[in-house]
């Protein structure tokens, strides 16, 4: 029989030996493999960093169906913005408008239609008609609309993507990726809020005929406030939408699902992963002095540096405090110079990977010093550089 000391002795062994296994346990995110999704491409995009959190054959080239509609919109929203036009527009309806095939507003030919309610046509009906008539209106015909809709698409930095009408019907040379899409929808949230409500309308009605948003999960996820759906033979079932939960706004792209209620699902499949495992954090906001720099030859001694734009994260979630941010100097900074000229670089690390990698600039011009002042610090250059 062991004594009491001896079992005593053995059990205060045993609990540190737990112990420092337990404490030497690394710290780390756990987080499963991303979903499987049955689409042909998809994205998961962090709306405020723009970060992508999943994504998956996500530069390839497909054609977007009536997501194409979201350009439309956007130009809309662009040009009523700038006072090019206004919602109260009375729209003449074409007989090209008119024909049009596919999904419908049902506005009639040789009527007029006011632009807001031609708006939600195209957003909540997907109404081919309804494209084609903002088209005319705004450029004076669709050809001319798909140019600036391309000119607005190399803006945004759509790289792969070309339009040739304002609807998304079949077309030569018609095509865009997921990634691009979900940098329009940024772009459609961020540029125009106060229209953005139109996307999350349920049910929308003209001349009398009630039509439903096809986007379902607007029924099934109250967080879920937009965008478009879309659907060809070739381009299969897709799917642009947002959620917000608390802080936290996802933009969804999946495109070549086979089915209304495949987009839907997958969809969802995205959204709920990226939100139970992610978060976004500000780090620094635009034009914060991060340091002070030493300024030769200038007016001054000192320069604030700093990041041009906010510097937001998305990160897997807990891991806020193991960021590192780490400032990149040059070690001369010559004067004269202009606010925005860059003279480092912003990085910021999370277990040995980069998530921000920024421009670190002048907050303020410094302008050149007078004679004497110059002089003498070229001579204190000397030395320094002599004796480095």
């Amino acid at each position: 029989m062991l004594s009491r000391k001896v079992k005593n002795f053995f059990w205060f062994v045993l609990l540190s030996c737990f112990f420092s296994v337990a404490q030497a346990q690394p710290d780390v995110a756990l987080i499963p493999s991303p979903p499987q999704i049955a689409a042909k491409s998809y994205v998961l995009m962090d709306a405020t960093s723009g970060d992508i959190i999943i994504e998956n054959n996500a530069h390839e080239v497909l054609p977007p169906a009536s997501l194409t509609k979201m350009m439309t919109a956007y130009i809309v929203e662009y040009e009523i913005a700038r006072g090019n036009i206004k919602a109260t527009d009375d729209v003449l309806v074409s007989v090209n408008a008119w024909r049009t095939g596919g999904s419908k507003m049902f506005i009639k030919e040789g009527t007029r239609v006011p632009l807001a309610e031609l708006l939600k046509g195209v957003i909540i009906q997907s109404g081919n008609d309804a494209s084609i008539a903002l088209a005319e209106h705004i450029a004076g015909g669709e050809g001319a609309f798909a140019d600036i809709m391309n000119q607005h698409a190399t803006l945004l930095g759509m790289k792969n993507t070309h339009f040739r009408n304002a609807t998304g019907l079949p077309a030569d040379d018609h095509k865009t990726t997921a990634f691009d899409l979900a940098i329009l929808a940024r772009a459609i949230i961020r540029d125009f809020p106060e229209q953005y409500a139109i996307y999350s309308e349920k049910y929308f009605t003209y001349n009398n005929i009630r039509q439903p948003n096809r986007n379902l999960l607007l029924w099934r996820d109250k967080s879920v406030d937009g965008l478009k759906t879309g659907h060809t033979d070739e381009a299969g079932y897709c799917l642009v939408s947002s959620a917000k939960r608390d802080d936290m706004r996802l933009i969804s792209v999946v495109l070549g699902t086979r089915s209304e209620e495949a987009r839907a699902k997958e969809t969802q499949k995205l959204l709920n992963y990226g939100f139970r495992y992610y978060e976004t954090h500000k780090l620094y906001d635009a034009g914060q002095s991060l340091m002070d720099a030493p300024v030769w030859l200038g007016t001054q001694d000192q320069v604030a540096l700093g990041a041009a734009r906010d510097v937001i994260v998305t990160i897997p979630r807990g891991q806020k405090e193991k960021l590192q941010a780490t400032l990149d100097v040059e070690s001369v900074i010559k004067a004269p110079f202009s606010a925005g000229q860059e003279f480092g670089r912003l990085k910021v690390t999370l277990a040995d990977q980069t998530v921000v990698d920024r421009p670190l600039v002048a907050l303020q011009d410094v302008e050149e010093g007078g004679f004497f002042k110059r002089l003498w610090d070229l001579i204190k250059l000397f030395f320094i550089n002599l004796f480095s």
